[in-house]
């Protein structure tokens, strides 16, 4: 983990206003968020995408070079507002730092004040995100659905190659990239383990996917890639019923059962409500079944769904565009989310 933090520091980048886009560093509710607020002529109230980053809840900045030139890019090309937030991260702080960290700015951006104070129209805002950032929208914007506080809608939520469950370690996609760089198998669980805990015990049961106990098994049909998966993703794989672990784990870190920290386990009367998805799933990448087995049910649940799934694509490749002419897949996936953004906001 010290070593991927280094990764970010050597990526960081300060906060440089240009001819398009005014950004600065700053606080929003107590949060170090980084703020791009175009400069474009505003024809009336503008959009604003609430943006969280990826690095398995144990790395990354909205500083990093990848992630300064995404949102500097959505705000000159959406004529938007963007806030990318940097919540604080594991091993330090442990779930459910990150989500209450993000929630707490989407809480406070999302006030009538605010959005005035930024000309931002309160029927266009939209919540995005990466991998880990991507876990985070989607647990935000479930969570905001229940908050009687916040009248604000989400118009939008935007999803890429998320992280959403915690109870299947073996799906198909696990299986076909266990060794792909950038993001293993043994990497992930790594990174699910150290947000909830550095207790090496829960990330050895869930390395032999035996972490769930059985008072919990109801929530695995929400995972059931058997019937959440279409027949391609499945291919040679045979879904085998789950095997139990001990309650003990469960008891003593609850929080890899809990909505904030795994969206996928929703029920499908708390999906209804959600706002039209993106939902960006690459080949290439143990996360792919997650994000396709959330658009299957949040389609059943009414919810507008656009998916696209890269069969070219990897984990990350959305970032690799720095150098366009070294990575095209990741311009093309950059290009496509900001059209689906420009489209849909």
């Amino acid at each position: 983990m010290d070593v991927m933090k280094l990764f970010s520091t050597a990526e960081y980048t300060a906060p440089t206003s240009d001819e398009n886009v005014t950004v600065t560093d700053k606080e929003i509710s107590g949060v170090a968020v980084r703020l791009f607020l175009p400069q474009k002529p505003r024809d009336g109230l503008r959009r604003a995408v609430l943006y969280f980053h990826g690095g398995g809840w144990c790395f990354g900045d909205a500083g990093m070079t990848a992630y300064d030139l995404l949102s500097r890019r959505t705000a000159s090309q959406l004529n938007a507002v963007v806030v990318s937030v940097n919540y604080r991260l594991a091993p330090k702080h442990h779930f459910p730092v990150q989500f209450e960290d993000v929630y707490s700015v989407s809480k406070f951006f999302l006030q009538s004040r605010v959005l005035s104070q930024y000309s931002v129209d309160p029927t266009r805002v939209c919540v995005a995100g990466d991998s880990a950032g991507g876990n985070l929208a989607a647990a935000v914007a479930q969570k905001l659905l229940e908050d009687s506080e916040v009248t604000t809608k989400l118009k939008a939520q935007a999803l890429i190659y998320p992280a959403l469950q915690t109870l299947d370690m073996n799906l198909p996609s696990y299986h076909q990239n266990a060794d792909m760089p950038i993001l293993s198998k043994s990497l992930m669980i790594r990174f699910w383990s150290e947000y909830f805990t550095s207790d090496p015990s829960l990330r050895e049961a869930m390395t032999s996917n035996r972490h769930v106990p059985a008072q919990w098994g109801h929530l695995f049909q929400f995972v059931n890639w058997s019937t959440l998966l279409p027949d391609r993703m499945k291919k040679d794989h045979v879904y085998t019923d789950p095997v139990y672990g001990s309650p003990a784990l469960a008891k003593k870190y609850p929080g890899f059962l809990d909505l904030r920290a795994a969206p996928l386990l929703a029920a499908e009367a708390q999906l209804r409500a959600l706002p039209p998805t993106y939902i960006l799933t690459c080949e290439h990448d143990v996360l792919r079944d997650d994000g396709v087995m959330y658009a299957t049910r949040l389609r059943a649940a009414g919810v507008p769904v656009s998916h696209e799934h890269a069969e070219d694509g990897f984990h990350g490749a959305l970032t690799f565009t720095a150098s366009p002419t070294d990575m095209p897949v990741g311009l093309r996936l950059m290009n496509n989310y900001l059209q689906w953004l420009e489209e849909h906001l």
